[in-house]
């Protein structure tokens, strides 16, 4: 079952996030809490209604998320017209991976930002994460740039999935 988060949710999803890394952001727990209020929140959940996985999705635009990504995303935005939703992570715990929960998560998150033109996300390069690359190449995601981060040596791919067709 996909659903909104809920605040009981949230140490399970930090313990998701945290067992994630390096293929999301590894997270403080003040910050974890910053963004996913921040954001809209799906939470996949077993019979026992007990997180399984989440997505989070912010808006361009967002100044309280510091995020060079989203700023990404934000650039791309006004340079295409598009309207844009930035998922900012997907995460599965790994005692689920494998049963389609990702998919479910994202289609949640296709539904609900259905008015948009665009679902954009970053996978890592560097240190890269070819699964998340086949994965979202599979949802029908096209990669559209990257970006390298000297400071911290880290490398991201840009991909967009279109969700409307744009009338010229």
């Amino acid at each position: 079952m996909i659903r909104p988060v809920m605040p009981d949710d949230l140490q399970y999803l930090f313990q998701i996030n945290m067992q994630s890394t390096p293929g999301v952001s590894d997270e403080t727990w003040s910050d974890f809490q910053a963004i996913v209020e921040l954001s809209t929140a799906f939470v996949a959940t077993g019979e026992d209604n007990q997180p399984r996985g989440f997505i989070t999705l912010v808006a361009p635009g967002e100044a309280g998320y510091a995020s060079p990504n989203l700023r990404w995303f934000e650039a791309r935005q006004a340079a295409t017209g598009h309207r844009i939703i930035y998922v900012d992570r997907i995460a599965i715990s790994p005692l689920y991976r494998g049963q389609k929960i990702g998919e479910a998560l994202y289609r949640a998150a296709f539904d609900a930002f259905a008015g948009y033109d665009e679902v954009g996300c970053e996978v890592n390069t560097k240190p890269n994460n070819p699964g998340s690359h086949r994965f979202h190449m599979a949802l029908g995601f096209e990669r559209v740039g990257e970006q390298r981060f000297e400071q911290t040596h880290k490398a991201v791919a840009y991909y967009v999935k279109p969700l409307a067709i744009r009338q010229a």
